[in-house]
């Protein structure tokens, strides 16, 4: 099930004010018709192409035969159509050949086709992804030589950080890349976990690399990164022989069953010929430029499988018919549809609140991503601190909401006869890639609260209280209000126990880091309904009639509703637990376990 255009629109244009990025110099040839015809279009391809063999692709996954990758005919099409439709350059400047699309809408566009089939998006994230790290780290042969080729969607992209032994710990990687003669680098060693690592949908793969010169400092600060592709590209940007990056073996996961995820080989049976990005030993401060911009799509990725499973449940349930009305004891009454019990109209508004809050969560963040670009350092700032809960609560919570979508479908919820137990497994593996949401509590608390002394959540708890002294004014959403205000005065003497319990002893501040991240990201979801619930109340103060239109934006002010009154308190226990700095976890003998 897809996003319907009237929540995309309200999110963008009532919420967001996305038609005025077209202010910005690089985005001047936007308008609010032009975005809408972009969502649409999105929308149309996503169902047509996309939505339509995602049950298949996960049926028919990926296999090795021949030498080669073999994956359903479908995918392959659905990329072309994409391609064709020019969303590989969505962020391509309109000078290089592309869109030249702000962020935010850019986000948007990447939530319907990953809400259709996120594996069959996720060959063309990565790819974006990796362009825009060669865009904004790479020199200028580099940036002639590859970012054509991948902005036409001729070439695809990939990230090569973990290994068998490393795979957060990036600290370990043992991929070592020798100097040659010529100024570039050969490579040996083996990288795990490479989603799109290898397959014949593109002319070529450009794997972007984490690996050692030889006499560089220890650990993470001794890592550069290399632009490494399957075939070798002249001076002109044309492809030749294979280079010497080899198909060690498929990885069989849960799910996203249709993106290739692999075991690749560096330098094993051939020289591996990479180029540096960047300075030498450097390499983090480059990736971080993809792992950050994967993070917020890890997010949305995960926000938009649970909105698709909430989407489903919500159709079911009003198909499917069973049992009666209280009381009602005569067998020849119509069944009514399960919608009708109040029992399920809770589940469903509970994984509404997670599914539609995790994506303004994404969105929200992608709207900093355009402000940051533009210079606006609050913004940026804002963004260090939102992105590890950005990543962390919609892969969390957005899963959740597939949790329940399987609970209203019954015994039919856990069949492959309908999507939501596919929906749930694409979506379990968004708390462990690109950092596992455990490491996302430790840079929250160690890095982003800690590490800047709480400058960027002073400036977060601004935007807060601007909200609540909105909501106090409007009778209906001040007992909203006022909850919230009453969970977030406690989130800063929790933060600075911790940090003063880390001036002394670091481990045991950071140790149940991940109490914080979940209180801290109810109270930031919670801050964004009530955001929310005030446009949509304003909205319909000059809203007539009773459409559509009028029902979404009262779905609005019950999904907050729900989502304050109901889920926000109970995490006053946990932000509590959090800051007793208890260290039962930290001290407990692993034998006991």
């Amino acid at each position: 099930m897809l996003p319907p255009r009237d929540d995309l629109h309200f999110l963008l244009f009532d919420w967001l004010h996305a038609e005025s990025l077209a202010e910005r110099p690089d985005s001047s040839h936007l308008d609010r018709d032009g975005i809408e015809a972009m969502i649409d279009a999105a929308l149309d391809l996503a169902a047509a192409e996309f939505l339509s063999h995602a049950a298949k692709s996960d049926a028919n996954p990926p296999v090795f035969r021949d030498g080669k990758v073999s994956v359903i005919p479908e995918l392959a099409q659905a990329l072309a159509a994409y391609r064709d439709a020019g969303f590989f350059g969505m962020q391509t400047p309109q000078d290089e050949g592309g869109l030249g699309l702000p962020y935010t809408v850019v986000s948007a566009i990447g939530g319907v086709f990953s809400c259709a089939n996120v594996a069959t998006n996720g060959y063309a994230f990565l790819t974006q992804a990796a362009a825009n790290l060669i865009r904004e780290a790479g020199n200028e042969q580099q940036k002639r030589r590859y970012l054509p080729a991948m902005a036409e969607g001729r070439w695809f992209g990939t990230m090569c950080l973990s290994e068998a032994q490393a795979g957060s710990s990036l600290a370990d990687i043992r991929t070592v890349a020798e100097p040659m003669a010529d100024g570039r680098y050969s490579l040996r060693g083996n990288k795990m976990w490479i989603s799109s690592g290898d397959h014949e949908l593109a002319e070529n793969i450009v794997h972007l690399v984490l690996a050692k010169i030889p006499g560089g400092p220890p650990g993470s600060k001794g890592i550069s990164l290399f632009i490494v592709p399957r075939r070798h590209v002249d001076a002109e940007g044309r492809a030749g022989e294979r280079n010497g990056v080899t198909l060690l073996g498929l990885n069989h996961k849960l799910g996203t069953h249709g993106q290739v995820n692999c075991l690749l080989g560096f330098g094993a049976d051939e020289p591996c010929i990479g180029e540096l990005v960047g300075a030498p030993h450097e390499g983090m401060r480059g990736m971080f430029v993809m792992m950050n911009e994967a993070r917020i799509g890890v997010g949305l990725g995960a926000a938009m499988g649970g909105y698709a499973g909430y989407r489903a449940a919500l159709a079911y349930a009003k198909e499917r018919r069973q049992g009666r009305a209280v009381g009602e004891r005569d067998p020849n009454t119509p069944m009514l549809p399960i919608i009708e019990h109040a029992d399920v109209r809770r589940m469903l508004l509970k994984a509404k609140s997670y599914a539609e809050g995790s994506l303004a969560l994404c969105l929200y963040a992608a709207r900093l991503v355009d402000a940051a670009k533009a210079g606006d350092a609050e913004a940026q700032a804002l963004l260090d601190l939102l992105t590890p809960i950005v990543k962390a609560w919609p892969s969390d919570y957005a899963l959740e909401a597939n949790s329940i979508a399987i609970q209203v479908h019954g015994g039919a919820g856990y069949t492959r006869d309908f999507p939501v137990e596919r929906l749930w497994r694409e979506n379990r593996i968004n708390a462990i890639h690109e950092g596992t949401n455990g490491i996302q509590a430790i840079d929250l608390l160690g890095r982003k609260l800690l590490g800047d002394g709480g400058k960027a959540f002073g400036l977060l708890s601004k935007r807060v209280d601007a909200t609540l002294a909105a909501a106090r004014i409007n009778a209906e959403l001040a007992p909203m209000a006022e909850i919230l205000a009453r969970h977030w005065v406690k989130l800063a003497p929790a933060i600075q126990a911790a940090a003063k319990t880390a001036q002394s002893d670091l481990d045991l501040a950071l140790a149940n880091a991940s109490l914080l991240l979940d209180a801290m990201g109810h109270a930031v979801v919670a801050w964004l309904w009530l955001d929310q619930a005030l446009c949509a109340s304003a909205a319909l103060a000059a809203e007539a009639g009773n459409g559509p239109r009028r029902a979404l934006l009262f779905g609005k002010i019950a999904a907050a509703r729900y989502f304050i009154g109901w889920e926000l308190p109970g995490k006053d226990a946990v932000l509590e637990r959090f800051a007793a700095l208890d260290p039962l976890c930290r001290d407990l003998n692993p034998e006991l376990l």
